[in-house]
């Protein structure tokens, strides 16, 4: 199957190009999400694909908003793809890309669940003592399993810009108290749920970040990807221990190659050699085999 950097769709209205995902309005209560086979880091857009990890995000998004679907009601609808999108050329193009979604107002804040000390958190615990604002034990090493995991949630950036780490006053500030809270509260559900379920299955998840929206009784859902190897840190668990940066099914792969390279981390990104590329593709397969199946 050809990759999917960019998709082309000419019979519906694009609403948005983001790093990953490119978004086309349907009607008043529907859009189409076309998940790429595109891949950033460091919030810059590479300029080549990972063969069939748009499909394999889309599969997995689908089997967390289902599993999960008793703690919160997500964006998944059931109209279908050739509804949507008659032409059958136009169709087979994106068809193992493509999400039809409900339409809602999405809320101005990535919700980011840590379980281990990892990443960002881990420079600002070696700093600072805390991660976010949010004081830790003394003595705790990298990628240690945390006391308990703790809800650092940031401000959305546009593409190419950084998300800044805010604290919970800033997103009762954004969101109002109630429904501030009942982002916390359901993320950290999420993730206690879905990390007891992964662990199960071989797989560390060390942070995720989750995404809501509000539909038009202001009933808070769960949009955008869930718990994919994009939004999230999975490790193998037999792999893991305390005091190194463990291996990873996630994109993290591509960041470590970047890491060696002469690059100031802005765009245009550099083209990633076939063998990263080809390595990437496997950590995602993987993921989904061992999370679905």
């Amino acid at each position: 199957m050809p990759n999917l950097h960019t998709s082309n769709i000419k019979s519906l209205p694009l609403l948005h190009k983001g790093k990953v995902r490119d978004i086309y309005d349907i009607d008043e209560d529907h859009m189409l999400i076309v998940t790429t086979d595109r891949i950033s880091a460091f919030d810059v857009v590479m300029p080549n694909a990972i063969n069939g990890k748009g499909s394999i995000l889309n599969d997995v998004t689908t089997f967390w908003m289902n599993k999960l679907a008793h703690i919160i009601p997500n964006q998944l609808s059931n109209v279908p793809l050739e509804d949507v999108l008659p032409d059958a050329d136009e169709r087979a193009e994106v068809a193992d890309h493509a999400m039809i979604v409900k339409k809602l107002k999405a809320l101005p804040v990535e919700a980011i669940v840590r379980g281990y000390l990892i990443g960002s958190g881990w420079k600002d615990y070696q700093a600072t003592g805390s991660v976010c604002g949010i004081e830790l034990p003394a003595g705790l090493q990298l990628a240690d399993k945390l006391p308990e995991a703790i809800y650092t949630p940031s401000s959305k950036a546009a593409v190419g810009e950084h998300d800044e780490n805010i604290n919970f006053a800033q997103t009762e500030e954004l969101l109002g108290s109630d429904i501030a809270a009942q982002v916390r509260d359901v993320s950290l559900q999420l993730y206690k749920e879905a990390s007891d379920f992964a662990l199960e299955r071989g797989i560390i998840i060390a942070d995720t970040k989750f995404e809501f929206g509000l539909d038009k009784n202001g009933q808070l859902t769960l949009i955008d990807e869930v718990l994919t190897p994009d939004s999230s840190r999975f490790w193998p668990a037999d792999q893991y221990q305390p005091g190194i940066s463990p291996p990873s099914f996630d994109k993290q792969f591509v960041r470590d190659y970047l890491e060696t390279l002469d690059w100031n981390k802005t765009a245009p990104g550099p083209t990633l050699p076939d063998d990263v590329i080809q390595k990437s593709a496997e950590k995602y397969q993987q993921a989904k085999q061992l999370l679905t199946q």
